[in-house]
């Protein structure tokens, strides 16, 4: 097996005003399971196809192990790509398939039949070896893709978006057979995805894009917990944190008809102006007594019952009106218990958890909250 590194990788396209991969810099360990995420256009199928060697560096250098492989075509680079669409050879059996890559390479017929067997068992796939794609479930599809991919048994598995076809149930099944599956063989894998949910619930480590820069690298739980700027808190999680810019008054900030306290640590990181982005994750409020210290009202607009979940949409209410405020979206969502759910038109009171709140500076969108 192998790491992989990118050092410095940038990419500009002929024409374009900005780059679309901007001094790239990440490791991927040994048989490490990494996630790159970001919004469409951020850069991550780019900078995923030059470690393929299927765009151009412009600078900087990609390494699999000890080898630099910036100029070296893919077809020596001892890689294996999963792709959205499958790329299936309509005209090939399932074993033709998975098999194709080890025929162009010559190796004896006894071995590729031995080959796609042990994969096959293992993907589930062994009752449809002499089926043609056109007689297979996109589910299907894509695990014959995987096969594919698993037979040439590379140093590193290359995944660009391989869910995004599927429906909804298919994905969340298929997305925990991948992830077994690559700590099964422990080869070390880059996914790119747009997708949060897939990244949180897939990769032992998650890198967040924007524009063509890392944001940040870390666990899902470390990039949940602690974003370091305010665009990676907004990104992760679903629904999204709630954010806005806000005057520090009192020694805290004024939501709705109520203070939130900051902490000391937090208050002696403020800028010179005062103005702070706070965020706050919808499970990190809670419903409170009317008129309890650091609570403000929120009108419900909608109520999304999912039965083990509750959410609640909603906008701040400031007597009687809507409240002006810094938000950054015009509503709140806030979690509550399934059981007891407000009505749509109803006022509630919600309280943010000590602690729960994410601090960033309003002008460098920097974390400031411990």
């Amino acid at each position: 097996m192998a790491t992989i590194t990118f050092d410095k990788v940038t990419r500009r396209y002929p024409g374009a005003d900005k780059l679309a991969v901007d001094s790239f810099d990440l490791e991927v360990g040994d048989g490490e399971f990494l996630v790159l995420v970001g919004p469409s256009g951020c850069g991550k199928s780019t900078a995923l196809r030059m470690l393929a060697g299927l765009e151009h560096v412009s600078a900087g250098a990609v390494r699999i192990g000890e080898r630099d492989v910036t100029h070296v075509p893919p077809k020596d680079r001892d890689i294996a790509m999963v792709f959205q669409n499958y790329a299936l050879y309509p005209h090939l059996s399932v074993a033709d398939n998975m098999g194709f890559a080890l025929t162009i390479a010559k190796v004896p017929k006894d071995e590729i039949a031995r080959r796609v067997k042990e994969v096959a068992k293992i993907l589930g796939l062994e009752p449809l070896l002499e089926r043609k794609p056109k007689a297979l479930s996109g589910g299907q599809r894509q695990r014959v893709a995987m096969g594919r991919a698993i037979v040439r048994q590379p140093q590193v598995f290359l995944m660009d978006e391989p869910l995004s076809n599927l429906d909804a149930k298919l994905r969340v099944s298929t997305r925990t057979q991948i992830a077994s599956l690559q700590a099964r063989l422990g080869i070390t894998t880059l996914y790119v995805t747009h997708d949060q949910t897939e990244a949180m619930t897939m990769g032992d480590r998650v890198a967040v894009m924007k524009d063509g820069v890392m944001q940040q690298v870390d666990t899902p739980m470390n990039l949940y917990q602690k974003p370091v700027n305010s665009f990676v808190a907004g990104f992760i999680g679903s629904p999204a944190m709630n954010m806005g810019t806000f005057t520090i008054i009192d020694g805290g900030v004024r939501v709705g008809d109520a203070v939130v306290p900051l902490n000391r640590e937090t208050l002696s990181e403020l800028p010179a102006d005062g103005k702070i982005i706070l965020g706050f994750r919808p499970e990190s409020l809670q419903v409170a007594p009317e008129g309890t210290p650091g609570a403000f009202p929120l009108r419900v607009r909608l109520v999304e019952e999912l039965g083990s979940d509750a959410f609640v949409y909603g906008e701040l209410a400031q007597d009687g009106a809507p409240a002006q405020t810094g938000l950054i979206s015009e509503q709140v969502i806030a979690r509550v218990d399934p059981r007891h759910t407000p009505k749509k038109g109803q006022t509630v009171w919600l309280k943010i958890r000590a602690g729960s709140e994410h601090v960033f500076s309003a002008e460098t969108e920097k974390r400031l909250s411990a």
